[in-house]
């Protein structure tokens, strides 16, 4: 990564930070987006509180759909679980078939208005792009490799977590990154049932007409996803590069 790169993601997690913990700093800027005298900056909550609960409702679900779709995935690629493949694509798939907003009215009923549904709902949106991932990891594991590590005497548990994980790994990220990217925007409806988090912001300023609002909200969630994308790519790329230098000198 080059040092402008570098500057310009620090400056854009400075200004994000700057932004949420004293939006008061920035009203000149929001200003010209209001009309007859209405507020420039949220003042209907603390804009530092409503990101902390939008990225622990992302990363709460995000780790749920995690465990779930790399299990799943770990299972359907053993002997004894490949018949069940097609069965668990279609599973995982749910998430992506209904849109979020049908599974938060669904699940509003069951379990209440709050985080609960927005969870449910950002859980299995999630599943699918971690399983595939997992799937696409695990299948791509050199069979040179596996019986390698056979013939070293690794029982099968041995190379599924010291082999077979470890070189999936990137490409397991790379689907977890993508849940997280996705989960972000789509976490902002959650509001509509009573769950915090930035959505707030945004809905706000829709009801109000406040186009500062808005882009505040909006603004504040793109920032996040942009800065979130790139800690994973570099963990990514790191883990890319160590397995490369094993490889070469395996």
């Amino acid at each position: 990564m080059s040092r402008g790169s570098v500057l310009l993601r620090a400056s854009a997690l400075l200004l994000l930070v700057a932004f949420v913990t004293a939006p008061d700093l920035f009203a000149p800027v929001f200003e010209p987006l209001t009309v007859n005298g209405a507020p420039a900056i949220y003042n209907q909550g603390s804009l530092l509180t409503l990101t902390l609960a939008h990225l622990a409702t992302v990363f709460g679900a995000t780790l749920a759909s995690t465990v779930v779709a790399v299990l799943l995935g770990i299972f359907v690629t053993r002997p004894m679980g490949m018949e069940f493949l097609p069965l668990s694509r279609s599973l995982v798939n749910i998430g992506q078939t209904f849109p979020p907003i049908a599974v938060l009215a669904i699940a509003v009923p069951l379990v209440g208005f709050g985080a609960k549904p927005t969870l449910i709902a950002l859980f299995l949106y999630g599943l699918l792009p971690i399983f595939e991932n997992t799937l696409t990891g695990l299948t791509q594991v050199s069979p040179l490799t596996l019986e390698a590590a056979k013939g070293m005497g690794m029982s099968p548990s041995r190379r599924l977590l010291e082999v077979e994980l470890p070189l999936a790994m990137p490409i397991i990220l790379a689907g977890i990154r993508l849940s997280v990217v996705i989960n972000l925007g789509t976490a902002t409806i959650g509001s509509t049932v009573a769950a915090k988090g930035l959505g707030e912001v945004i809905i706000a300023g829709l009801q109000s007409n406040n186009t500062a609002f808005i882009l505040q909200g909006g603004a504040v969630v793109a920032l996040l996803a942009i800065l979130i994308h790139d800690l994973f790519m570099t963990a990514e790329r790191t883990m890319a590069r160590k397995l490369g230098g094993v490889a070469a000198t395996s």
